[in-house]
């Protein structure tokens, strides 16, 4: 055996074959069922198509006007940028960067990280850096969220369409394309694959003596995990290799540093559930809005904003946002501490629910932002001087940071300590191959 016909779960860490796969097919670990990899066609040209529509389409997007607004014919329209401006001169910069960041310059980097790798290969060259690209677009990739801000956009056209005429902007039929097209890119591109075609001899050295080391334990009759062997899986590009004796380890293949599981795991991950926690009453307490009429100015909380969306027969959005922004949050910071509290006492309960706890956990965070996305918008376009206009709130700024901070604790979280007091033995290693679904 070699070691590229092994690889380690980065949810378990347990050392399983690899098998080749049919089109459209992905390998699940045979232990905790996450994904491992998927097929992805060879060739770079259909990638690189999509991801130069969504470039073009992005540039597009954020010239043409999101969305308008009409009463008594004074017509006030906003693009994503001048949102965020909005914001900004109100003296919000904190949300004027939340929302920059992920509507706008993460989805950019996203996309140029893509060209920037996929171009070069398609006239036969080697891009230079690609270990340092492949690691920028691995966390760049959770932090962009249009298909959360397309969802708040709908949001906030049916809350303003109670009271004032709105116009959809061209922007937002755009803006949905660039979804589909960087969707349909991330399933057609695997930065890994990258890596791995363009491997150095270092690698390749490398990967001859994982091969050896693995080939003495692999004789025994029951399954190993990675870290059993010393070997160590890339958290950024996924080589497995022997982990250095030596203080300042490196991947061989991209440079990132190398750790059997991630570094102060449970003390990041419980600083930023306390984090969370903390500002999450003033988040709730505090107005996220102040609306200013003739009649004078009036706090809105996400909870008032749920009970509006209600009592005006929208009960699908009120639904809607009671789950991204008062459920999700909470449900976040308990799921978190639950997992925490069980690696913490090396609980051998209920792994494979515990993993789908986190993988569901880190899938739904991003959808929180909703609310911020929705008073963003509403800050941009009702500005009808004394006769209507609406200014972010101190709870917006509470609310943006349970968001962030639930990211990260669920980003600091290793899945793999959940799986580490529990024994596998007796299990035959003929039997150990990747699920081909």
């Amino acid at each position: 055996m070699n070691q590229a016909q092994l690889i380690a779960c980065r949810e378990c860490d347990l050392l399983q074959r690899k098998v080749r796969l049919s089109k459209g097919a992905a390998a699940r670990c045979v232990r905790c069922g996450a994904t491992l990899y998927r097929y992805v066609p060879t060739t770079v040209d259909h990638a690189l198509a999509l991801a130069c529509a969504a470039a073009i389409l992005f540039i597009v997007a954020n010239y043409l006007p999101i969305a308008g607004l009409s009463v008594n014919g004074i017509s006030v329209e906003t693009t994503l940028l001048g949102a965020v401006l909005t914001l900004y001169n109100d003296g919000m910069w904190p949300i004027a960067g939340l929302v920059c960041v992920t509507t706008f310059l993460m989805p950019l980097l996203n996309i140029a990280a893509v060209i920037y790798l996929l171009a070069p290969m398609r006239v036969g060259r080697v891009p230079c850096k690609p270990e340092m690209v492949c690691r920028i677009l691995r966390h760049v990739a959770p932090w962009g969220m249009i298909e959360v801000l397309m969802l708040g956009l709908l949001v906030t056209l049916v809350k303003l369409q109670r009271i004032a005429t709105v116009v959809p902007g061209a922007a937002m039929w755009v803006l949905a394309a660039v979804m589909l097209l960087l969707a349909a890119a991330t399933i057609s591109f695997n930065p890994r694959d990258i890596l791995t075609r363009i491997g150095t001899a270092d690698t390749v050295d490398i990967a001859r003596s994982v091969a050896d080391a693995a080939d003495d334990v692999l004789a025994y009759p029951r399954a190993i995990t990675a870290a059993s062997v010393g070997l160590c899986a890339c958290h950024d590009c996924g080589l497995l290799s022997k982990l250095p004796s030596h203080k300042h380890r490196r991947c061989p293949r991209c440079g990132a540093a190398l750790h059997q599981r991630k570094s102060s795991s449970l003390v990041r991950t419980w600083a930023f559930i306390f984090a969370a926690m903390a500002l999450y009453v003033p988040a709730l307490v505090l107005p996220v809005m102040l609306t200013g009429t003739l009649l004078g100015t009036q706090p809105d909380t996400i909870m008032s904003g749920i009970v509006y969306f209600w009592n005006t027969g929208s009960w699908p959005l009120a639904i809607i946002v009671f789950i991204a922004s008062i459920a999700v949050p909470l449900l976040k910071i308990f799921s978190l501490a639950y997992l925490a509290v069980s690696v913490q006492f090396c609980s051998r309960l209920i792994p494979h629910q515990r993993t789908t706890l986190y993988r569901l956990v880190e899938f739904v965070g991003r959808w929180s932002m909703l609310d911020i996305y929705v008073i963003t918008l509403l800050v941009a376009l009702v500005k009808f001087g004394d006769l209507a206009t609406i200014e972010a709130g101190p709870g917006a700024i509470a609310f943006g940071a349970v968001v962030v901070l639930t990211m990260f604790a669920a980003l600091s979280f290793d899945p793999r300590l959940i799986w580490d007091p529990v024994e596998w033995d007796g299990v035959d290693w003929d039997a150990v191959e990747l699920k081909n679904e």
